[in-house]
């Protein structure tokens, strides 16, 4: 069962460290089994309890998973193996349209705000004991909340909209939980719930986001949360309408106790309104960063929620890193204030791209999506090919695998800083690329 690899150890952190070393060395490949319990137990000369403890260990790491009389095995997305791994290596000479970032022309200048908001900080410097926020950041944030519908309630800043999610999951579930996330979908999320020790449950994405029909199966099915992303969902652009959002509210509303987290990744680079969830359940997040729109170095993001979630967040928030810096604070809210980022000018320019491919791509017969955001995400047949092929044409393109769990194959093209003369000779690689081998000639 286990090849050559043998398990060791007496104790419970003995062998669950032991397979782990196996995991990440790869001596131990995804998806393979582990023995049952009681028969680990009697090689080892152990007590099976001890065998269970660290079975136990192993799946709140997400090292493993356990499908009840089909027994134990090896995630095959293990914690110790990210997504961000999955990345194809840029040559010299070969143009970069994966690494998702936003066009550093359409981002503010930080320096300024940074140095009002640094000259505020030696004037009144943040001690111990002072207050986390900062009340011009909050106040700014939550008139932008209430403006796009979102139900009022308290505020919180994390380190990102990663952080804000890993903190409301944790404050909410506990190891073994499963969590409904869209498939295709942002790969460090996908990372992050397994490495909770939680269980991802994929559903199906359109352009109108998450299919409700596979939402209201992943909830009956005991998914006790749900992630969606509002609007520039990555990979595909994807974005909530009225309608889909009634319809998902309607499906929520059959499953109030869900945890529901929402992710509004197209903040202020999006020109389509917003069609928020919040409130349809008890418990619920809502998170935008800072990021896209501003810079991702600023790793700022505000988060809101039910008054019980965003008192456990905070709560657990000063128990680690205390708060996130108010001289960044500050910052943010002096880049809001002084509307820094033209956030329909923004949006223009992005959908110019974004459109300009989609459509040189339809004129080539290749299907693709994009409706929102800075991304484009094309289907293929043959992902692995594709890319290779792609590279060897001079463009690098992100691997679906990155962003999918059983969703069919694809690559992601993100057009940040495309200009109009790459669009055709993008668009040309991309449908030699697709077409059968067979077809292909070679001069």
């Amino acid at each position: 069962m286990l090849g050559e690899y043998l398990i060791t150890g007496r104790r419970a952190a003995e062998i669950s460290a032991s397979i782990e070393r196996a995991v990440g060395s790869g001596e131990l490949e995804p998806g393979q089994p582990l023995p049952p319990m009681r028969e680990l137990a009697d090689r080892l000369g152990v007590n099976p309890n001890t065998v269970a403890a660290a079975y136990r260990t192993l799946r709140e790491r997400g090292v493993i998973e356990t499908a009840g009389r089909r027994g134990s095995r090896v995630r095959s997305k293990p914690a110790t193996t990210g997504r961000e791994f999955i990345r194809v290596e840029v040559p010299e000479g070969v143009r970069d349209v994966s690494d998702g970032n936003p066009d550093p022309a359409l981002l503010p200048a930080l320096g300024p705000v940074f140095a009002a908001a640094a000259g505020q900080g030696d004037r009144e410097p943040m001690l111990y004991g002072h207050a986390a926020l900062e009340p011009e950041l909050v106040r700014l944030a939550r008139a932008d909340l209430d403006a796009d519908g979102v139900p009022d309630g308290p505020v919180a800043v994390t380190s990102g909209s990663l952080d804000a999610m890993e903190r409301v999951l944790a404050a909410h579930l506990r190891p073994g939980d499963a969590v409904a996330v869209e498939d295709p979908g942002w790969g460090s999320l996908l990372d992050l719930v397994p490495a909770l020790g939680l269980r991802t449950v994929g559903v199906g994405v359109d352009d109108e986001g998450p299919l409700p029909d596979d939402v209201r199966r992943a909830l009956a099915a005991g998914a006790r949360a749900l992630v969606v992303t509002d609007r520039a969902q990555n990979p595909t652009g994807a974005a909530v309408g009225a309608t889909r959002a009634r319809a998902l509210r309607s499906v929520l509303r059959d499953h109030p106790e869900t945890l529901l987290i929402e992710d509004d990744h197209g903040y202020r680079i999006v020109d389509l309104p917003l069609h928020p969830l919040a409130g349809t359940t008890h418990s619920w997040a809502f998170v935008r960063s800072a990021a896209k729109a501003y810079g991702p170095d600023l790793r700022l993001a505000v988060l809101t929620g039910d008054a019980v979630t965003l008192d456990r967040v905070r709560g657990r928030q000063r128990l680690g890193p205390g708060w996130v810096s108010r001289i960044t604070q500050r910052a943010v809210a002096r880049l809001w204030a002084e509307g820094s980022v033209d956030a329909g000018a923004v949006a223009a320019a992005y959908g110019r791209r974004r459109d300009a491919l989609l459509g040189a791509l339809a004129e080539r017969g290749v299907a693709a999506h994009g409706r929102s955001g800075m991304n484009v995400w094309i289907p293929v047949p043959d992902e692995t090919g594709a890319v290779a092929r792609l590279l060897h044409a001079g463009w690098a393109v992100a691997p679906g695998a990155r962003f999918r769990m059983s969703a069919p194959p694809g690559i992601r093209v993100t057009v940040s800083t495309l200009a109009d003369h790459d669009i055709g000779p993008l668009a040309d690689a991309v449908a030699s690329a697709l077409l059968p081998r067979s077809t292909r000639s070679y001069v």
